[in-house]
């Protein structure tokens, strides 16, 4: 660690991960009891991730997220309560109930698109990216993506394009080890991050399960996007402590022990206790932080159970035809 970053920064990003998590584990209990609408991904364990990078990222940033995308959300600004909305089907929601978990878009907030297509949100990112430098905005696009999306077709042609132009967008591979259930090592060659290096791109690889590595290696690749230098491709190397998602065990195709070990590596844990030793927070202002998180998760549920669904007469309102 080179930069120096403030205690606001960290307790903030500290914040981050624990929205990220007390809501994911309530999604897994909700979805487990049928309510919620559709599919979701929960992303536990991933947390350092989001909020590293954009904790860089100012209002105007914009992201693009995927189908493990409620932390990048979260950490860009969305509420709880509009988060549970959408996931519930309520008008209340980021989409007015009509995305659900993998298709949500707040742009209040700079998200731009959540999709559920495996690297479908990289060619839309560099398409933002595009048009941010046609209009000479001094903004950037980050691009979140999981390790199975770098084995598609889009990815490659996106990264060629982003660099063949210089635009202003950041790649960001959240390496969980898992495509569903292909591990890494029966799928893909190499490192993600030197890809980048056929089409003249930079790469990081970066501790994904270390908050303060990711905010550091983050704020490099955002300040040179958004000088006009170009993309980088940033490798995450972290690991989601659940299947797939809520109704994926995730036992008959890795073990109990690993997934023991990448525990053992929290990154809200490991965090917690840096910020204990450098003297930035006590273990009970921590706790009072993880208590106002957990009452904010559980009155946005309420408050989402208690809003209404969004007409029938909105079936078609918003259909292009």
């Amino acid at each position: 660690m080179n930069q120096i970053i403030t205690k606001e920064i960290q307790l903030s990003m500290y914040e981050s991960m624990l929205r990220q998590r007390l809501l994911d584990e309530k999604v897994v209990e909700l979805y487990k009891k049928g309510l919620i609408q559709g599919i979701a991904h929960p992303g536990l364990g991933q947390e350092a991730v989001a909020a590293g990078v954009i904790a860089n990222l100012s209002q105007e940033d914009l992201i693009v997220s995927n189908h493990r995308g409620h932390g990048h959300s979260l950490a860009k600004g969305v509420s709880e309560r509009a988060m549970f909305s959408e996931l519930f089907g309520k008008e209340t929601g980021m989409c007015r109930g009509l995305g659900g978990s993998m298709h949500s878009s707040e742009m209040e907030c700079g998200v731009v698109f959540s999709t559920a297509i495996v690297g479908g949100g990289i060619p839309l990112a560099v398409g933002v990216a595009l048009a941010l430098k046609m209009d000479k905005k001094p903004n950037c696009v980050v691009c979140f993506f999981g390790d199975g999306a770098c084995n598609t077709g889009a990815f490659h042609e996106a990264l060629n394009m982003a660099a063949v132009w210089k635009l202003p967008v950041v790649f960001v591979c959240e390496n969980n080890q898992y495509a569903v259930s292909t591990p890494i090592t029966k799928s893909t060659a190499g490192h993600i991050y030197l890809r980048g290096e056929g089409y003249g791109i930079p790469g990081q690889l970066v501790n994904g399960m270390e908050v303060l590595d990711v905010y550091e290696a983050a704020s490099t690749t955002i300040t040179r996007a958004k000088r006009g230098e170009g993309p980088t491709l940033m490798e995450c190397e972290t690991y989601r402590y659940t299947g797939h998602g809520p109704y994926d065990i995730g036992l008959d195709y890795r073990t109990q022990e690993e997934i023991d070990l990448w525990k053992a590596r929290d990154p809200i844990t490991s965090f917690e206790q840096k910020l204990i030793s450098q003297n930035l927070a006590t273990a009970l202002e921590l706790q009072e932080i993880r208590e106002r998180v957990r009452e904010k998760v559980e009155e946005a549920v309420q408050f989402a159970q208690n809003s209404p669904y969004p007409p029938k007469g909105q079936l078609s309102q918003y259909v292009w035809a």
